[in-house]
């Protein structure tokens, strides 16, 4: 694995997913000052983690496949993969499109939000306008290959927050049905921004071969298991907290608050993790010891970036809050104290279900997963009624460290990974680091001195020497 694509590839996935969640963010600062009230913004968040359950199923069940074998095949392979993957993008979409408008009046009574069955039904026209969107940027992913990938991802953040900012310029009012609307405009448009940057590598077939069909949704199937397993792992708190007694939409307002900022240490993961999977699916050709290095390298190299982050939300929890929702949330300060520990465990938990999923085991990681999200609900239904938002954020944290304990017990046994190894390997990152900033300092000097591009002063006393 060479030095440029790990430079290059890190440079747009970390950028990417550094632009999804500070617009992602910055939406949240925004709506919180002017949308009316706790409860309303909590009707927003209610919405946004159901349909982020539905959205990680449906990339679990095509992205990991469709990288996988596209990665090795080309030609009509190729093409036949692609379009047998199209096929079951759009019957998948087809089946979300149904759920939600059966389940959507369901939901709305369930946490007493009576604008979250509008929400959803207009969804509906988001996850379709979505199929070729996640479908040009796995194919993109899985020719290493990830500019198209971040310039769709900002189109499809940045409209919505544009939205949002302009409302709060304006001093619009702020309807949330709007807001679902502008996702639908931005699904079209990230769709398309993805398809200008794939078309060179996008390959079909005239003919749906449903031999592939098949074979892409009996590898992807544990994947969608394991995603919405995971994705439901970190929603299903704020879902319990807006349904069960001691909470409601304001105690998931408040909860929320706490958690987008935790979040803001999740763009390392998932970019390391971005590229992690593809070039675990080859190392795993060169046996279990290259995969181990993999995985404490990359938790290692995501360590180096998480730590220093929570020790200083830990110190500045107070202000953070005040500065990012204002005084009305001041209370999600101490939660922030607590979810912000997440982080500690997450490197860990995301790049696990990375090398299994690469390395032809998802259904064990579907397992772990499956376990976890049971471990988190059950602490959750046990400790909100008496503790409300707080008792979630404690029963979320004991159950990411006892799932830590159970993961690392099954890599050392089949991989030999010790948990300890990731970091020898962030105290390492850092030297690194500066050499790697300092040569390019150097190098841009360089290349300043050679084009003349230096300040009128030095240039002058150049000439008269």
């Amino acid at each position: 694995m060479s030095d440029s694509y790990w430079l290059k590839s890190g440079f747009y996935t970390l950028s990417e997913k550094a632009a999804s969640l500070l617009f992602g963010f910055g939406g949240f600062i925004l709506l919180v000052r002017v949308l009316p009230g706790k409860e309303t913004y909590g009707t927003w968040v209610l919405f946004l983690s159901i349909v982020s359950v539905i959205e990680v199923g449906r990339i679990g069940l095509l992205q990991n496949a469709l990288v996988k074998y596209l990665s090795v095949e080309n030609g009509d392979e190729a093409g036949r993969i692609t379009t047998a993957s199209f096929v079951l993008n759009g019957l998948l979409t087809a089946l979300i499109v149904m759920g939600c408008l059966w389940l959507s009046p369901l939901a709305a009574e369930q946490f007493e939000a009576t604008e979250l069955a509008l929400l959803l039904k207009i969804y509906c026209f988001s996850t379709v306008a979505l199929i070729p969107f996640y479908q040009f940027n796995y194919i993109q992913q899985a020719n290493l290959d990830f500019k198209g990938i971040f310039w769709s991802n900002v189109t499809k953040g940045g409209i919505l927050f544009f939205f949002i900012l302009y409302l709060f310029i304006e001093k619009k009012e702020v309807h949330l049905t709007a807001l679902a609307y502008t996702q639908v405009v931005a699904a079209i448009a990230s769709s398309l921004v993805s398809w200008l940057f794939a078309r060179r590598y996008a390959r079909f077939s005239k003919n749906i071969d449903w031999a592939w069909v098949g074979r892409l949704f009996a590898y992807g199937k544990f994947v969608f298991g394991t995603n919405i397993s995971a994705q439901l792992y970190k929603t299903v708190d704020k879902l319990l907290i807006g349904s069960l007694p001691g909470g409601g939409k304001a105690a998931v307002a408040v909860y929320d608050a706490a958690i987008r900022i935790s979040n803001l240490t999740d763009v390392p993961t998932a970019s390391m993790a971005s590229m992690l999977f593809p070039q675990s699916s080859r190392k795993m050709q060169e046996g279990n010891g290259a995969v181990k290095q993999l995985y404490e390298k990359a938790v290692g190299a995501i360590l180096a970036f998480m730590l220093p982050c929570i020790v200083l939300v830990l110190l500045l929890a107070d202000w953070l809050i005040f500065l990012t929702a204002g005084r009305e949330y001041a209370e999600a300060a101490n939660l922030l104290r607590i979810t912000i520990l997440f982080g500690l465990f997450l490197p860990y938990a995301v790049q696990f279900g990375t090398v299994l999923d690469s390395t032809g085991k998802p259904h064990i990681n579907l397992f772990y997963t499956m376990f976890s999200l049971i471990l988190t609900a059950g602490l959750n239904l046990l400790l909100i009624p008496k503790m409300g938002a707080m008792g979630a954020a404690l029963g979320t944290l004991i159950a990411y460290a006892i799932t830590f304990i159970a993961m690392q017990f099954y890599l050392h046994k089949t991989l030999k990974v010790n948990p300890l190894n990731p970091f020898l390997y962030m105290a390492e990152f850092y030297p690194k680091l500066y050499h790697l900033a300092k040569q390019k300092l150097n190098k841009n000097k360089a290349s300043n001195a050679s084009t003349g591009i230096l300040d009128p002063e030095i240039e002058k006393v150049e000439r008269q020497g």
